[in-house]
């Protein structure tokens, strides 16, 4: 059996975990203080004053994968228990790096029970992933070999339209709206707010976006006739995605409200572009790709703000949605910049 491709897929994913670990540990990563105590002070403390059953479920639950992908990411190491071992280790050592830089937070409080439920999510996780790693590795190694293009950095590929199913989740952002940095350096929107002109904007980021995301999963596919499948497949969960977390974090009654006028028409001209597009030939599709994810990275930063954006975000974000908030939004700024570096070193053999 062939582990490198299943191998790598592990360490990306590994590493993309980690990454919403740190952000969701440390947000909103200000107001950091020195409070005059030792950062490991912590150790010592003894059961948290106020906590419920849901943060320790969560403690232990979010540190699950982690462990999980860590030991597949280590699975080419000799020793039967090493992988597992050092995947727990790890995944324990990064907690108790995050609970001692809390310390410096004010929003933050760390505690010691915080990292044994971490260490035992890493623990659970590092034994599931031991238990079934050889059958999870045969499955997606076949499964790679069929579907998916021998490209470079394939893997690289997966884990990126993996996260890119995070940025829907935020109902107050435009629709498939991704890499807004005004919040990031403090600016506003170049173009004014006019009903007119917002449709055509909303319509253009919604288009550019789907269009390099649909290109992107057409890159990945080993075959044409699986594109023809797997890109709307994949365009319609991002907005099944949408739906159920706007039913969820806003009401029921607002499940379709991302419908707008401007959304239609940019799924529309999308659908059109992509009919088009998985058909050319493979460095047009890169180019064209590209091009569509900078020009909606563009307009995004450019679009004046949403009314019904800052009224769904008023009533959604609250105690826990707030971490929620600033994680889903932090992926969708980052997408486009690292998508691009992976489209542009990219190339098809076929």
């Amino acid at each position: 059996m062939d582990t490198r491709g299943p191998v790598i897929l592990a360490r990306y994913l590994a590493l993309a975990w980690l990454g919403l670990v740190i952000y969701g540990s440390l947000h909103p990563f200000s107001g950091w203080l020195d409070k005059g105590i030792s950062p490991f002070a912590f150790l010592e403390g003894g059961w948290p004053r106020y906590w419920t059953v849901f943060d320790l479920v969560a403690n232990v639950a979010v540190y699950v994968p982690l462990g999980f992908f860590l030991t597949l990411a280590l699975y080419r190491l000799p020793g039967r228990y090493t992988a597992p071992l050092i995947a727990m280790l790890l995944a324990a050592g990064v907690s108790f790096g995050l609970e001692a830089v809390q310390t410096w937070l004010p929003s933050r409080v760390p505690s010691n029970v915080d990292l044994a439920c971490n260490a035992l999510g890493g623990l659970l996780g590092a034994l599931v992933a031991k238990a079934v790693g050889p059958r999870i590795f045969n499955r997606i190694a076949a499964w790679q070999s069929r579907l998916v293009a021998p490209i470079p950095h394939a893997e690289l590929g997966l884990t990126l339209l993996g996260l890119w199913l995070l940025i829907p989740l935020s109902p107050e952002t435009l629709l498939f709206g991704a890499g807004d940095l005004r919040q990031t350096f403090e600016l506003t929107g170049a173009v004014p707010f006019a009903a007119e002109s917002f449709v055509l904007i909303e319509a253009s980021i919604t288009a550019f976006n789907a269009l390099a995301v649909g290109l992107m999963v057409r890159l990945l596919c080993a075959r044409l006739a699986q594109a023809y499948l797997a890109v709307p497949l994949f365009i319609l969960l991002g907005l099944v995605v949408r739906t159920l977390a706007t039913a969820i974090l806003v009401s029921p009654a607002e499940a379709f409200a991302w419908l707008t006028p401007g959304a239609r028409i940019g799924l529309t001209l999308a659908g059109l572009g992509l009919a088009v597009g998985i058909a050319l030939p493979a460095a047009a599709r890169l180019v064209l790709a590209a091009l569509a994810l900078m020009a909606g990275t563009v307009l995004v930063n450019m679009a004046p703000p949403n009314p019904y954006s800052l009224a769904a975000l008023a009533v959604w974000r609250q105690g826990h949605f707030l971490n929620f908030n600033g994680l889903t939004r932090w992926v969708a700024t980052l997408w486009p910049f690292l998508t691009l570096p992976f489209l542009l070193l990219s190339s098809r053999r076929n």
